[in-house]
């Protein structure tokens, strides 16, 4: 038995957003303690006072604005290096960079999203797995036939962010109610992930249900579409194809401890067992 989050969803998309940005293995246990309190808002485990959530965000950013100004003055091969060093044009910007503090900003919104929901995913896509065994074998039994829809259904099934706001930039109409330029208008991903006018039984969980734009675990279309999508997708196939080649019976087991949150659909800990 381990601990499923722990041992093995939370490693893989942990190591790989950190090597992509250059940061020493070292520091991933940071990084891994510093996202579970940026997003562990509302679940007192993680975050039990609000200067408790500032203390660990700046030092969050203090480690990026250092991070990066070292990729300034002595580039490497990773995607802070690149941005650090990239120059914009167009629209009155040409040369300028990005400063050590928008680096910052930027580097939390990256590596957090980077790998916690990533992580999340691949916890409830398991437990799913383990929920509807019969699931389980029509994926195990050829997975190449249904990696693909199976990435699409678990991200779906587990829709790791739960909502987000958005300002409406003009005058709109959804499903008959006003919205009048600049007001908020919340969409809530999980509701979405299973309306009834998209999907043919959405409380389903079917590994060859068919890939449509429905789909709107990922942020739906337009320019909020997750930048790392295609990324995630594959971190996925490669985690469920290795599990289903050396732990062919993984379960897991138990109720998950979930994250206290109304803004990520988190799992803090999941028991699985194999023979």
């Amino acid at each position: 038995r381990c601990d499923f989050v722990e041992h093995v969803a939370a490693a893989l998309p942990l190591e790989i957003i950190c090597e992509m940005m250059g940061i020493p293995a070292e520091d991933y246990g940071k990084i891994y303690g510093w996202t579970n309190t940026i997003l562990g808002v509302g679940d007192p485990e993680y975050v039990t006072s609000y200067e408790d959530l500032m203390t660990e965000s700046l030092a969050m950013f203090t480690y990026a604005q250092e991070l990066g100004q070292s990729r300034r003055d002595d580039p490497q091969d990773d995607i802070t290096s690149v941005m650090m060093n990239a120059r914009l044009e167009g629209d009155g910007l040409d040369g300028e960079q990005l400063t050590a503090q928008e680096f910052g900003s930027f580097f939390i919104l990256l590596v957090v999203a980077g790998n916690e929901t990533t992580r999340n995913s691949i916890t409830h896509g398991m437990k799913a797995l383990s929920d509807h065994p019969d699931q389980r074998e029509i994926l195990w039994n050829d997975y190449d036939a249904h990696a693909k829809t199976a990435m699409e259904e678990i991200v779906r099934w587990a829709t790791p962010v739960i909502h987000f706001r958005r300002t409406a930039t003009e005058d709109t109409e959804i499903a008959g109610t006003p919205i009048r330029a600049g007001e908020k208008v919340v969409m809530y991903y999980a509701s979405g992930n299973r309306d009834e006018r998209v999907f043919d039984d959405p409380y389903r969980f079917d590994v060859t249900r068919a890939i449509q734009p429905g789909q709107i675990g990922f942020g739906a279309g337009g320019p909020h579409f997750c930048l790392g999508a295609n990324l995630a997708r594959r971190e996925m196939q490669v985690m469920f194809d290795e599990i289903r080649r050396r732990l062919p019976n993984l379960r897991t087991e138990g109720e998950p401890a979930y994250l206290q949150s109304s803004f990520i659909n988190g799992i803090k800990r999941l028991s699985c067992r194999w023979d």
